[in-house]
């Protein structure tokens, strides 16, 4: 296939984004206008970045192009490959369902927001995601870098007049300078051992680092994407600035923009360092399950539906290490089928959440475009006037919960067997780790089920708790369609996983040297294998008509009851109560009570119970309840690490005399020790 139409596919749709960035800017005074470019320019330049995706998967070999800028280490140069191709699929997938979901979620700004402006900073991020996921020059990553973290960081601070925005924003621009930092001092090392900056010539460099400059490469790699990716305990931005942001938006933040700390580790891990050091893939495995299990756990405690998301997307990104982690260790004890089956179930995982992330967003921004509010306990009964809403909802919640047929099950049950063939693998204490890692995997998803559970059941079932929910009605049909899209998406990737996974096999081939997706597949394609000989089988279509087959007989039953009997209309169930209200009824507190008392060593809950009197105490007027958890790494790890940045810098202060001298000073015994550093080296 020729290299032509790969590179003009791309060119044109980057020049969409930017064309759709600067006619947003142009028409901001005309919100009707800036909506439709807004949201028309984001969807052709998701068409065109699909179709290149397509194209750069099925090309089978990386097409590259380069543009000298005349400056010394900086060219333009991009490189489509299986993996950028992967991931600018996954871009094109969501941009395409969050454009439509937009036309009707930013009509409520017109008149009331800038929406020239938030076209301008959509269109930004777009084109800077795709350059990061293409540049093939370590200066040309880092400018893209820079550019998505500022319009995430204009996105995320959009309510300007809120304060829990603008600290949010500011949160999200320091640990966002924090990861690029670590990053451009990891480039640094692989630029000092080859003398270029391209990506092509690190792998080569990178095989003759010593051993201290390669762990230190892998360290300040996995610090800066690793931050960008919120795993913890670099998380604390996150369930921050992803429930302010404009809900369309928060959906994009959590599916793709986190995914670029999965990207880089990936491209660096596994290419452009051309070996990591033995211990790198025990670091993130390690990392990637303290993630998933403290990510999910701290989501139980939330009622913010937005917040609780939030979590859930550290969750998932720690399974994804899982995965990633599982891969880098098979790599280095010489198992390449191993790592193969590990690395397509950490990106077929990637793939998953991107999707059922930004479905679940989506369908919150729905909630809260029709309620006004964010907080569970003030929701109830919107399935009846939302049905549309609840129902792509559930279908998110079942995904990310892991159940079958849908996607998220598949790409858990990969990475369940590869950590389960791990342990037969893997000689030494190392083998120990696999199995409590299964384990580990296990429990975040049953406390993810549980967490939907009360997600769903709190926000849609029930009695309405309060004049939101009683005033509710569906969302717009653009929006609607938004979210059926990647509906579909869900059950599509889960009932077609083996016609789908063939795509995984130009990256493996790529990253690892071999194809594994051939012993993934059996059963006239209908069957999913774990790829080992010990390993277990399953096939969702088998599960589907399974589940198809039990619910007919019973709907048959239901369906002929009724036409003989009638339908009898009676009151609900309400346990003996004289009647059943919107204040006797379970609340999102009330269901994660018994999981915050068995995780109370971590939670260390506090409860207040304040009781006001009228004119006897044993007849109180009034009852009022307040119950928190300690916020453990921002208490115990960034509030003193805030504290010592205050302490050392109103120490410098003295510093700053004022004086003219004393700044010639400065500068006078800093050239003696550069000119005495210069004379040693």
């Amino acid at each position: 296939m020729s290299t032509i139409p790969v590179v003009a596919t791309f060119v044109l749709g980057v020049a969409t984004y930017a064309i759709g960035a600067g006619a947003s800017i142009a028409t901001w005074r005309r919100p009707v206008l800036a909506r439709y470019i807004c949201c028309g320019a984001a969807l052709a330049g998701a068409a065109l970045g699909g179709l290149v995706a397509v194209l750069g998967i099925l090309h089978g070999t990386p097409v590259r192009w380069s543009v000298p800028s005349g400056i010394p280490l900086f060219a333009y140069s991009f490189s489509y490959d299986a993996l950028a191709g992967f991931f600018n699929l996954i871009l094109a997938i969501l941009t395409i369902a969050v454009s439509i979901y937009s036309f009707g979620y930013l009509k409520e700004f017109e008149g009331r927001r800038n929406i020239g402006f938030f076209g301008f900073l959509f269109h930004l991020l777009l084109l800077s995601l795709t350059i990061v996921f293409t540049a093939d020059n370590a200066f040309l990553f880092l400018i893209a870098w820079e550019v998505m973290a500022l319009a995430s960081y204009g996105l995320v601070a959009f309510y300007h007049e809120q304060r829990e925005s603008r600290q949010a924003g500011l949160l999200y621009l320091i640990m966002a300078h924090a990861d690029v930092g670590c990053l451009l001092l990891g480039f640094a090392l692989l630029i000092q051992g080859s003398g270029s900056a391209e990506f092509a010539s690190f792998h080569t460099a990178a095989a003759h680092l010593s051993s201290t400059r390669q762990s230190a490469a892998f360290v300040l790699f996995f610090l800066g994407f690793g931050i960008k990716a919120g795993v913890i305990p670099f998380h604390i931005w996150l369930p921050a600035a992803h429930p302010v942001a404009p809900s369309n938006m928060s959906a994009l933040l959590s599916g793709i923009v986190i995914k670029t700390g999965i990207y880089g580790m990936t491209r660096i891990f596994l290419d452009s360092l051309g070996g990591v050091p033995s211990w790198a893939g025990l670091a993130v495995l390690i990392v990637g399950v303290v993630s998933a299990v403290l990510g999910v756990l701290y989501a139980l405690m939330e009622h913010d539906l937005k917040r609780l998301l939030a979590y859930h997307s550290i969750e998932n990104i720690g399974i994804i290490l899982m995965g990633l982690g599982a891969a880098l260790i098979f790599r280095v004890a010489g198992h390449p089928l191993l790592a193969g089956i590990a690395l397509i179930a950490a990106m077929f995982h990637t793939l998953n959440h991107a999707i059922f992330k930004c479905l679940l967003f989506l369908g919150a921004g729905s909630v809260l475009h029709s309620t006004g509010t964010r907080n569970m306990e003030e929701m109830g009964g919107l399935i009846r006037p939302m049905p549309v809403t609840a129902f792509c909802f559930l279908i998110g919640a079942v995904a990310i919960s892991g159940l079958p047929p849908l996607n998220g099950f598949v790409s858990e049950w990969l990475t369940y067997q590869s950590l389960l063939a791990g342990f037969g693998a893997i000689s030494g204490l190392r083998r120990i780790l696999f199995p409590l890692a299964g384990s580990m995997l296990a429990l975040t998803g049953a406390l993810a089920a549980a967490c939907f559970v009360k997600a769903f059941a709190i926000t849609f079932l029930a009695l309405p708790r309060g004049v939101q929910s009683r005033n509710a009605h569906e969302a717009p049909r653009t929006m609607l369609i938004g979210m059926g899209w990647l509906t579909l998406a869900c059950a599509a990737l889960g009932l077609g996983v083996t016609w789908f996974l063939p795509v995984f096999d130009a990256m493996t081939e790529q990253l690892l040297g071999q194809r594994v997706v051939a012993n993934l597949i059996t059963g006239s394609g209908f069957v999913l294998s774990a790829g080992t000989p010990r390993g277990g089988t399953v096939s969702t279509a088998i599960i589907t008509v399974g589940l198809l087959v039990l619910a007919l007989p019973a709907t048959l039953l239901v369906s002929r009851a009724t036409r003989r009997f009638g339908r009898k209309h009676g009151p609900v169930w309400d346990c003996g109560l004289p009647g059943l209200s919107e204040e006797n009824e379970y609340t999102a507190t009330a269901f994660s009570k018994a999981l915050r008392m068995i995780f109370s060593v971590l939670y260390k809950p506090r409860r207040e119970i304040q009781a006001v009197f009228d004119i006897s105490p044993y007849f109180p007027k009034e009852i009022r309840f307040e119950s928190e958890i300690e916020p453990t790494f921002e208490k115990r790890l960034y509030a003193p690490l805030q504290e010592f940045i205050f302490r050392v810098s109103s120490r410098m202060r003295t510093i700053q005399a004022g004086s003219i001298h004393a700044y010639l000073a400065y500068i006078f015994v800093t050239l003696v020790l550069l000119l005495l550093f210069g004379v040693r080296k």
